[in-house]
């Protein structure tokens, strides 16, 4: 179901009163997540960086191997990249991915100054100086630094993936088309404070059990007398 794109002349967004149902109609199916912020920022990024082009189940091996292999992540920045490799290839794509993690380590180091790998000054930073640190880092982007304040520290982002731009996108949450920068602008504006963790967690698991890319499932979705997008195909 391809979704037609809207500029931004024509575009206008969900009016809270619409949001607000929608994330009642997820949270009844799916309920509401619950998890405790982990404070490893670290991990979280190496972590989103082994979730790239690969499935949960191999991103998680590899990195459960990588924590084996070394016992802190300055082991892993002063490692040989051949050694990273190998410990992440159940994950895929290796070379790439063990190169990535050398290089954020690096640069983190190098810019976090007196801290090293210590990140802990982005629990109690502004957002959006701890957002402009993470992007500034070698092939970091919105949602991975999204993930990174969200899920390590409870902070006030939510990382928009495919899954959750695929829905928010067919359901007029987002604009259709828009670039992923404004699509992370568009969806911490619709959230509520609070409701991050829960409206990031339930659009995902919709979009992964029902509002597939290819062959969504609309005539059991829950949202289907809600969805722009279905309703325009339909009148075609």
């Amino acid at each position: 179901m391809a979704e037609s794109r809207i500029s931004r002349a024509d575009w206008r967004g969900p009016t809270r009163a619409r949001t607000a149902r929608l994330r009642e109609k997820l949270r009844d199916v799916y309920g509401v997540p619950i998890a405790q912020p982990h404070e490893d920022p670290l991990a979280e990024l190496v972590l989103t960086v082994l979730s790239q082009s690969t499935n949960d189940r191999n991103r998680d091996v590899a990195f459960l191997r990588l924590r084996d292999r070394f016992e802190t992540w300055e082991a892993v920045r002063h490692a040989p990249v051949a050694e990273v490799e190998e410990a992440i290839r159940p994950g895929g794509i290796s070379k790439v991915k063990s190169q990535r993690i050398h290089d954020i380590l690096v640069a983190i180091e190098e810019a976090n100054r007196a801290e090293g790998l210590d990140l802990g000054w982005m629990r109690a930073a502004p957002v959006a100086e701890s957002r402009d640190f993470l992007c500034a880092l070698p092939g970091v982007g919105r949602k991975t630094a999204a993930c990174v304040l969200l899920f390590s520290y409870g902070l006030r982002d939510v990382p928009v993936d495919t899954h959750v731009s695929r829905v928010g996108m067919r359901l007029h949450l987002l604009r259709p088309g828009a670039p992923f920068e404004e699509l992370h602008d568009e969806m911490l504006a619709l959230t509520p404070p609070g409701a991050e963790l829960e409206f990031h967690v339930n659009l995902l698991r919709h979009g992964r059990r029902t509002c597939h890319s290819q062959r969504p499932s609309c005539s059991t979705c829950i949202l289907r007398s809600s969805c722009p997008s279905l309703r325009q195909m339909q009148h075609r």
